[in-house]
């Protein structure tokens, strides 16, 4: 009896050291996301559009740097961050020519991102390989009425928790990869019947921030014509440096 006693207080005391180890390891979304005014991330930046009237399409390479330039309070009067975004030739011959405004507002519990007027979950909490969220939720994604219609429905989801990334800057430890959409029908692409994909991840490094993001979105369409819809596109960053 005494045995069981003191086995079941083992338990009770393993537990409870696993539950306090659990807590100490929980990540805050400030801590994969954490902005501040005057840090500045570079990119490779490849832009996909479609090119000879949809027949196919083309990716674009360049370098791009984001710069946190000020803060703001939104409109709930949190504290949010201007986001500008410059491109080059990929040879860093020409000068830098600004081409967006993004906006983020970082809370305890979620990242929102506004890119093209826009405005996305990119991070919600707790950041658990069982937390799942509507990502696209603010857009309006209403079928047939909008022509985001193709984002519609999507549940973000974290994978690859605390694992080491490689990209273009090298192996970084520590990061967590938030995989947003991942759905091609049919799985094989075949020109003579419709084709839809959408493909989007992002992964985030604890301690820096956005290191990594690739979305393509396309629909191809066999009749009458043969092509991509014009609305078809694709954008990935890799992370080639930070200060």
């Amino acid at each position: 009896m005494k045995r069981l006693l003191y086995g079941l207080v083992l338990i009770v005391l393993f537990a409870s050291c696993k539950k306090e180890n659990e807590k100490l390891n929980v990540v805050a979304t400030t801590q994969i996301y954490p902005l501040a005014v005057g840090k500045v991330f570079f990119y490779r930046m490849d832009s996909t559009i479609t090119i000879n009237f949809g027949s196919s399409l083309a990716t674009h390479s360049y370098h791009a740097k984001d710069s946190i330039e000020s803060t703001f309070l939104d409109v709930t009067g949190r504290t949010s961050y201007r986001i500008f975004r410059y491109v080059r030739d990929t040879a860093d011959t020409q000068d830098w020519k600004f081409i967006a405004t993004n906006y983020a507002t970082v809370t305890n519990d979620r990242v929102e991102y506004i890119e093209n007027n826009m405005r996305y979950i990119t991070i919600a909490s707790p950041i658990s390989a069982n937390t799942y969220w509507k990502g696209n939720a603010y857009i309006n994604t209403t079928q047939g009425t909008s022509q985001y219609d193709y984002l519609d429905g999507w549940d973000f989801q974290y994978q690859n928790l605390d694992a080491p990334f490689t990209c273009l800057k090298g192996t970084i430890q520590n990061t967590y990869t938030v995989l947003q959409q991942d759905a091609t029908s049919p799985a094989i692409f075949d020109p003579s019947i419709r084709d839809d994909k959408n493909y989007s991840i992002e992964v985030y490094a604890l301690g820096i921030g956005l290191i990594y993001k690739e979305f393509l979105h396309y629909t191809w369409q066999p009749t009458p014509q043969q092509r991509f819809e014009d609305a078809s596109w694709g954008i990935k960053l890799n992370l080639i440096d930070y200060k």
